[in-house]
């Protein structure tokens, strides 16, 4: 990724993909938390490093937010400044590692065993013989198909050293292939989730025992593992994976952060997982009031944002102003519009996005964003844009429509609005009089 100051090099600039670490110096944009939740000194991802710091705390955290509204920069720049005060943290990346159509509780048992066991070897941390041949054996007893003969050969004659080429290379071997066959063998991967759930208690022993080792390494700071992509689930998968296992998704000796669909907050149940969880909630960067005017200081924020990454002189005149006011401070929606805008400005050889480009971009969107409604769910839509932002009663509605990405909710008063594509959809169905919009 490199700063952008032709139009070639914009859609690089303003990859969907999140900021890693390395990047954050020179393209994070710090300061948007005000404009997120109203208030500078609010901030859901200081909470929850202050939990991560925090023996004493709850030790698990759902963090929900809208798909594209910066989450995971937001977690990859927690991750960065909890490794400079010494901690040991790592991302698992569940739309990667597992197929987010067939997941179950157990999967997540697995990738954290992995992912402490990668933070072990990767710091060097001392293992005692005793942990590391029973994660070798938990696997291996009465499961003999699950691990090939070459694998069990190679871990078995290593030492037990954490040096590269001891057992932690062939145990991570043996989880890189529980892996694969977890997303793809469909008969082994119903071995490994009923290991998993006869002996959870034993394997839930096992991480605790890596997790104060590493704990001890650290000079009693614990190692922090986040799940990002969960709150790509559909909702009848998170309640699968959540509702029915929270007591035991909660229940580690070290730090769990799970991504979680922000719709299903508005489902009854999700009062109980507060319960179990620590819940958090990354805002969209706000544009407008709930009355309807232009905020112009979440306008500001997210211009910077675009500042950072590319020069503004690529944009003519009023351009940026436009995709911004229409994607309504998705991040995601926006980095989405600049690039179908720039790749239109490249094919006509020209340095610079035209309103034109912009135009074409937002409607390619807009017409993404109106095939996941139906004619139906229009009054509802239509409520909430008639001034019900608020008290919606029709939450199973709300989900869907969140879950579609049609409808924004914003922080400081907890409110909704339909996305302005959607709006501008309205207008020239005649259902919304433009003097309105």
């Amino acid at each position: 990724m490199k700063y952008a100051n032709r139009i070639s090099e914009i859609i690089n600039a303003f990859s969907p993909a999140p900021l890693q670490v390395e990047q954050m110096a020179e393209f994070y944009c710090a300061g948007t938390m005000e404009y997120r939740t109203s208030d500078k000194y609010n901030s859901p991802i200081e909470d929850i490093v202050d939990i991560c710091r925090n023996s004493e705390e709850c030790n698990a955290c759902l963090l929900l937010g809208h798909r594209g509204c910066g989450k995971s920069t937001e977690l990859n720049k927690m991750m960065e400044n909890l490794a400079k005060d010494g901690y040991y943290v790592k991302t698992v990346h569940c739309s990667t590692d597992l197929d987010l159509f067939n997941i179950v509780y157990s999967d997540l048992f697995i990738l954290m065993g992995e992912a402490l066991l990668e933070i072990a070897k990767e710091s060097g941390c001392e293992m005692e013989d005793g942990i590391l041949a029973h994660i070798k054996n938990f696997w291996e007893e009465g499961t003999e198909t699950l691990v090939s003969q070459e694998e069990t050969a190679v871990s078995a004659g290593m030492g037990m050293s954490a040096e590269p080429g001891g057992i932690f290379a062939g145990i991570l071997n043996i989880f890189a292939k529980i892996k694969t066959d977890l997303k793809f063998n469909e008969e082994t991967r119903k071995e490994y989730r009923r290991k998993i759930s006869v002996r959870s208690s034993e394997w839930i022993g096992i991480l605790k025992r890596v997790s104060e080792k590493i704990t001890r390494k650290a000079e009693g700071k614990r190692p922090v593992i986040i799940f990002e992509d969960l709150d790509k689930l559909n909702p009848e998968d998170a309640w699968k994976v959540f509702y029915n296992y929270a007591a035991v998704l909660s229940g580690m000796a070290f730090p769990v952060i799970y991504t979680f669909p922000i719709g299903l907050s508005y489902d009854v149940r999700f009062s109980a997982m507060e319960g179990y969880f620590v819940t958090k909630t990354l805002p969209m960067i706000k544009i407008e009031t709930i009355d309807g005017q232009p905020f112009q200081d979440g306008i500001d924020i997210i211009r910077e944002i675009v500042k950072k990454r590319a020069n503004l002189a690529l944009f003519e005149p009023k351009v940026l102003e436009k995709l911004i006011h229409y994607t309504g401070g998705s991040l995601r929606d926006l980095f989405h519009v600049i690039n179908a805008s720039a790749k239109r400005a490249e094919r006509r050889n020209s340095a610079s996005i035209s309103m034109e480009d912009a135009g074409c971009a937002l409607e390619e969107a807009r017409t993404s964003l109106t095939r996941r409604i139906e004619e139906k769910e229009y009054p509802f839509l239509l409520n909430i844009y008639h001034g019900n932002k608020e008290r919606i009663e029709d939450k199973a509605m709300l989900l869907n429509m969140l879950q579609a990405s049609v409808v924004l909710e914003y922080n400081g008063k907890r409110w909704h609005n339909v996305h302005p594509l959607v709006v501008k959809f309205f207008e020239e169905q005649g259902l919304i009089g433009n003097d309105e919009g």
